[in-house]
């Protein structure tokens, strides 16, 4: 099965092309030109990949990414053509996984994306579950429970938690981290590791304050907390 795209940008001009670009490459590409069909498309059409403008109207690609924020296997780019670290800042605290700004190069874009497809498809195989204490991670669905209660996250939230707790204790640098799961050159550098770190800690509850464990000056480790 094909793998899916939804493209939302209010310039057609810039839209059009990227989704022609993702047909050519085989992709089912959809088009929607603000934020509010972007949001309804995500629901039905359920991308693999979402790539929102953030200045859309009627919701903002900031806007339609919160709304998302409790997707457990879509990933999301957002486009801009702003160039401030304070804006790709807010994209990464609304739960976005990566960051383009305009004009960029097509094919650096299906690049991102493909990148970013092969890190969701990433199957860890040494365990089927992950245990620390309250928490179980479930590998292969890709779900989290706390005490046994659902905890929604997005994919790179997801994959930053399996990483650590695949390897308990072992420490990890925040550059580390940064080219692990993103793979590539990030322009919010490894402050995008922090705000993941934060959103996860805080959807996690008292359970990730004590798993996810802050190495001063270094990084992060995760440690297994026995029930």
């Amino acid at each position: 099965m094909n793998k899916r795209i939804l493209v939302a940008d209010d310039e057609p001009g810039i839209a059009n092309p990227i989704s022609y670009a993702f047909r050519r490459e085989g992709y089912d590409v959809e088009t929607v030109f603000d934020g509010e069909a972007a949001l309804e498309k995500a629901l039905s059409f359920k991308p693999h990949i979402a790539i929102l403008d953030v200045m859309m109207p009627k919701l903002t690609g900031y806007e339609v990414c919160r709304k998302l924020d409790n997707r457990s296997n879509m990933g999301i780019i957002l486009l801009t053509v702003k160039n401030d670290i304070v804006d790709k800042i807010v994209g990464l605290e609304m739960g976005a996984d990566d960051y383009m700004t305009k004009p960029f190069d097509l094919r650096e874009l299906i690049a991102r994306v493909k990148a970013l497809l092969r890190r969701l498809e990433k199957k860890e195989p040494e365990a089927e579950t992950i245990t620390a204490g309250a928490l179980k991670i479930h590998l292969q669905l890709r779900t989290v429970l706390v005490e046994d209660r659902p905890v929604e996250l997005t994919p790179k939230e997801f994959e930053l938690l399996t990483l650590l707790l695949s390897h308990p204790e072992r420490v990890y640098t925040r550059d580390e981290l940064l080219d692990t799961l993103w793979g590539i050159e990030y322009a919010a550098g490894t402050r995008t590791v922090d705000i993941h770190m934060q959103r996860l800690r805080k959807k996690l509850g008292e359970t990730g304050q004590l798993v996810l464990q802050t190495v001063f000056g270094v990084g992060y480790k995760a440690v297994v907390i026995r029930q």
